[in-house]
């Protein structure tokens, strides 16, 4: 187990070097981040040359690349015309813990992630644990009660969930569970933030406006996983150690929790292993859509403005978080199903 585990921590150290050389390529198009400065008035010319020099975007992408990953104690950048380098903005680098400071705010780019980072996993942790709970109820339940009218509305309403885009449906459950219901005189839900600023940031308020995100981002989800889950546990209740167990005579409930559902679920976490790290993201469309302050609607203010070292550094985050949980869940299936080892 713990050679495994060090070969597949060896085995990352390449692919984030090569996630992030694509990532920090593809940064290039997105735009220029100096246009985005100023605001309403552009800055000048010659502004904009010196903000480039102070900035090191008019070194070669290699040049800035290195630079982000390494820091700029070894570049030194004459920035006068005097013949005298210099090295601006001193940065550690990436490898030495330096994600830099974003070029809108000038804030450091870790300080940034951190504000807004338990706020994303304070709903996107709330989600998953509604999609598992849902999903495996409806999954289970759905294949042990196949083609029943209760397993024909689940396949039903599943094809439709999945089918509807979150916007879609994070704006139709806005205008229910808020616009109508307030027309009504009923108690309706607060679509924006996370609190009434008129009574603070109170458990109650919290959850309160948490309500229409986490239905919203869960539809989906529980749409898709519960199927899969179906899908699993008809198959596995369909082997021949299952059948045995019947033979033996346990109950149902046995056969179905201990000897079927832990095999059904391998597919299952495989899916929530690849979906956990991206909560470390945030939900980009509806953290924007909610104004819920996380890192989903951190990314998708700092892609409009370019600002490369904020964008650059939620997206490593990710890519870390992938890694190590695609290893977590590697470690999982070898506790889940005896017959798999991992050497």
């Amino acid at each position: 187990m713990v050679n495994y585990i060090i070969r597949r921590v060896i085995q990352a150290i390449p692919q984030l070097f090569l996630i992030s050389l694509i990532l920090f390529v593809l940064m290039q198009a997105f735009g220029d981040p100096i246009a985005s400065l100023g605001v309403r008035t552009p800055p000048r010319p010659e502004d904009r040359e010196r903000l480039r020099r102070q900035l090191g975007l008019d070194q070669p992408v290699y040049i800035q690349y290195l630079v982000w990953l390494a820091g700029n104690d070894w570049m030194k950048i004459d920035m006068d015309g005097d013949g005298v380098g210099e090295t601006p903005g001193r940065r550690l680098g990436i490898l030495r813990g330096d994600l830099g400071n974003s070029l809108i705010n000038k804030r450091l780019v870790t300080e940034l992630i951190t504000e807004r980072l338990p706020n994303t996993l304070l709903l996107m942790v709330t989600v998953e644990i509604v999609i598992i709970i849902i999903s495996l109820f409806l999954g289970v339940y759905s294949a042990i009660r196949q083609y029943t009218l209760f397993d024909n509305i689940v396949t039903g309403l599943s094809f439709i969930g999945f089918s509807i885009p979150i916007p879609l449906i994070a704006l139709l459950f806005m205008y229910l569970f808020s616009v109508n219901f307030k027309e009504w005189g009923l108690p309706h839900l607060p679509t924006v933030g996370m609190f009434d600023p008129e009574v603070g940031r109170t458990p109650g308020q919290i959850a309160l406006h948490m309500v229409l995100p986490v239905l919203s981002l869960s539809i989906i989800s529980i749409a898709g996983y519960s199927r899969y889950v179906r899908s699993s546990m008809l198959e596995v209740l369909g082997l021949d150690y299952v059948r045995t167990a019947r033979a033996k005579g346990l109950r149902e409930m046995v056969v179905v929790m201990r000897h079927a559902l832990r095999n059904a679920t391998l597919p299952f976490v495989t899916l929530i292993g690849l979906d956990i790290p991206f909560l470390l993201a945030g939900a980009v469309v509806t953290e924007s859509i909610f104004a819920w302050p996380g890192t989903g609607r951190l990314f998708i203010t700092h892609l409009t403005q370019s600002d490369f070292p904020v964008l650059m550094g939620i997206l490593m985050m990710t890519g870390i978080a992938v890694v190590i949980f695609q290893l977590i869940t590697d470690i999982a299936y070898s506790f889940l199903d005896p017959r798999i080892r991992i050497e």
